[in-house]
């Protein structure tokens, strides 16, 4: 989902990859597991692609500020095919542990990518409104374009885990405080605490949206 460049020794910066290769992994594990598609390596690596790069794509497409991100930086390309890779080489199941640990960078990412998509919105010059939708698009966006892919309407659009939700608390908070402090380096944090904390919340207490019909 290729977030903004920052520096590679921060703890943003291992967020921001260690989301990447997460969504890569689990979109190809996703691809795996379907069973109405019988999808070979190229879907399998292709969907683990589209699953961690597609909303940071899909933002800067749509903010047509140069490349998008992902394809001007190397390393994420590099990141998104390592985690594709695993995930095809794993079973059908991550296992326990590791299952665990992309739990935890999933939460991590989520409100990192929510960040980083608000944060690229307002460098572009767009208001509130518009810069809490890109932080959305970025968070969800990837998983969303793998569903369509897969041949199946988005996880966000129905009933079950508030993804979407969390990400639009995110870059509320974000920009709030953003524009009350000024200081970048605070509201950044904010915004990442809580999407972790509210992600790991909302799957410990299993919340759920519910269906409008």
């Amino acid at each position: 989902m290729a977030p903004i460049p920052i520096n590679t020794s921060s703890l943003f910066s291992l967020i921001d990859f260690a989301g990447v290769f997460a969504g890569a992994m689990a979109g190809a594990l996703e691809a795996k597991r379907n069973s109405t598609y019988q999808f070979d390596f190229v879907g399998v690596i292709g969907l683990g692609l589209i699953s961690a790069l597609g909303g940071g794509i899909t933002r800067d497409i749509l903010l047509q500020h140069g490349p998008p991100l992902a394809l001007t930086d190397i390393r994420y390309l590099l990141i998104a095919l390592a985690g594709g890779f695993l995930g095809l080489l794993c079973g059908s199941s991550p296992g326990p542990k590791l299952g665990k640990m992309l739990v935890l960078v999933d939460a991590a990412a989520l409100g990192f990518f929510a960040v980083a998509g608000s944060t690229r919105a307002l460098a572009a010059g767009l208001s509130f409104l518009p810069a809490m939708l890109m932080g959305i698009i970025t968070a969800v966006g990837g998983g969303s374009l793998r569903d369509v892919f897969s041949g199946r309407t988005p996880k966000v659009f129905e009933r079950g885990e508030p993804y979407a939700l969390v990400a639009a608390i995110v870059s509320v908070l974000f920009l709030v405080t953003d524009r009350w402090t000024g200081n970048g380096k605070l509201s950044t944090s904010i915004g990442i605490v809580a999407g972790f904390v509210i992600r790991l919340l909302a799957l410990r207490f299993q919340w759920k949206t519910r269906a409008v019909r």
